[in-house]
């Protein structure tokens, strides 16, 4: 019994881009023996880790050959690889981050679970800080300018069928200054519950600002505001659409508390500083 060791896992495929991204921000991507074939960030991580899965679909036999201590997926949409690996004698995880709260527990449990937690409460800390920040500078400029309002903003998360955005990225715009004219869908945690079948519904909201990250295909800006009607809306007729990648927004980690957030809030502030000089 001396000779027993406890340890942390040493050997993680990662099914999904965002443990990957938060494994390497904590300085442990020496951890990673295999990785989704979606992955982007970082792009080091696409060089050098073996693709050993797309989504929903993954390669078991060359998974089980890395010996993984830990295999680490995301949602329901993975429950299935998730389970025909533990009947493999696999150790899995499944996160389940849908909101901003969320996507930090899960920086804290991934980071503890590895030995990494102050590194994690650091990186936690870091997230929240800036968070915050952006709120409050929103609200300064609110209160500096009492005609001043959020703007409507509609972000498609895909465009046929049109679907609108998940809470975390629902809840970002609102962090970012506008108002999610469909954030009762975001609430929903899968796509098919936020599927908007009659384009009306967006007329009708009259967003002020457009969003496309289309899951990896090209936004087509001149596709979706030359919608039938759509030439009414807001935001087409002032030429405010914008793309944000995937990559850097529907990944429920590090990247849309970053690159997805900023985005996010530079085009709240150019909005602003638009309706501001009317």
């Amino acid at each position: 019994m001396s000779t027993l060791r406890a340890r942390y896992p040493e050997r993680i495929v990662c099914l999904t881009e965002e443990t990957t991204e938060l494994l390497y921000l904590l300085g442990e991507q020496d951890r990673i023996v295999g990785i989704s074939g979606f992955t982007v960030r970082p792009a080091q991580a696409r060089r050098e880790k073996p693709k050993v899965s797309a989504f929903t679909s993954a390669r078991y036999e060359r998974i089980l050959d890395l010996q993984p201590d830990l295999v680490i997926g995301f949602s329901d949409l993975q429950a299935d690889i998730a389970a025909e690996l533990i009947r493999r004698g696999v150790n899995v995880l499944v996160m389940n981050q849908r909101s901003l709260s969320q996507i930090l527990d899960m920086i804290l449990t991934l980071s503890s679970m590895i030995g990494a937690a102050e590194r994690g409460q650091a990186l936690v800390d870091g997230y929240a800080q800036r968070l915050s920040e952006i709120e409050a500078q929103t609200d300064r400029h609110l209160q500096a300018n009492p005609h001043a309002a959020r703007p409507r903003v509609y972000f498609e998360e895909w465009d046929e069928p049109m679907i609108s955005a998940i809470r975390w990225v629902s809840e970002l715009v609102g962090v970012a200054g506008g108002q999610d004219c469909f954030a009762e869908l975001g609430r929903m945690s899968h796509g098919k519950d936020r599927i908007i079948a009659d384009p009306q519904r967006v007329i009708d909201a009259d967003p002020q600002i457009i969003i496309g990250s289309w899951c990896g295909k090209k936004f087509r800006p001149d596709k979706v505001a030359a919608r039938a009607g759509w030439d009414r809306i807001d935001a087409v007729r002032h030429g405010r659409l914008y793309e944000i990648k995937s990559a850097n927004i529907l990944q429920p980690g590090p990247a849309a508390l970053t690159d997805g957030l900023e985005q996010l809030h530079q085009i709240m502030m150019d909005y602003y500083g638009e309706s501001s000089s009317v």
